[in-house]
């Protein structure tokens, strides 16, 4: 399995002005923006431990899975949250011939924590020996900072700003997640039960 970000988010949907105002940062001054720059890469790294940690997108993109076979061939469980559409399914041969399946074929069936494509009648087109299936699709809650849910807003903001303050410290931004964090986030964990088998 392998997923890919085909699509990143926009400078201008980050929050940067709230975490500036969450830090306390001045305002009025000639230099305002200068860090914004860094205040945006700790943003960028705090969404990413956040997303890491939840498999929740929180800020919408554009998504590619790529599989060799099926893990189960009535429904086929997406590695990440909210999925809002499933643009394209299409089959590759071993000589990269690619073969779209018609959205006839195929269904999103849309959960908080394991959202599945699912066969439409009997199961999933067959995967072409050595060849892929190739799934894309749109993940987030949104493409705006206020269409994320404010504990995992609340939670990015303490990240970036945990990052902000120790950037100077050698690995102050590899330690675990604080324990704020990680009660911010708790329930927005993706537990797996019978050892991931419906994965």
């Amino acid at each position: 399995m392998m997923l890919t970000e085909l699509t990143s988010v926009p400078g201008a949907a980050l929050p940067v002005q709230i975490l500036r105002d969450h830090l306390r940062l001045g305002t009025g001054f000639a230099d305002d923006g200068m860090q914004d720059g860094l205040l945006e890469s700790c943003l960028r790294a705090a969404m990413a431990a956040i997303e890491a940690r939840t498999g929740k997108v929180l800020l919408t993109r554009t998504f590619r899975l790529a599989l060799d076979r099926w893990r189960d061939a009535t429904a086929q469980a997406l590695p990440v949250a909210p999925v809002s559409v499933v643009n394209s399914v299409t089959l590759f041969d071993a000589g990269e011939a690619a073969v779209p399946v018609a959205p006839a074929r195929w269904k999103l069936i849309v959960d908080t924590h394991r959202p599945r494509l699912a066969s439409v009648g009997t199961l999933l087109p067959t995967v072409p020996e050595d060849g892929r299936v190739e799934v894309v699709f749109e993940a987030g809650f949104g493409a705006i900072w206020t269409a994320v849910p404010a504990d995992l807003a609340k939670a990015v903001l303490l990240l970036a700003g945990q990052f902000y303050e120790t950037r100077h410290e050698p690995g102050g931004q590899a330690e675990a997640l604080p324990r704020g964090v990680q009660l911010l986030v708790e329930r927005w964990r993706n537990v797996r039960v019978l050892g991931g088998g419906a994965a």
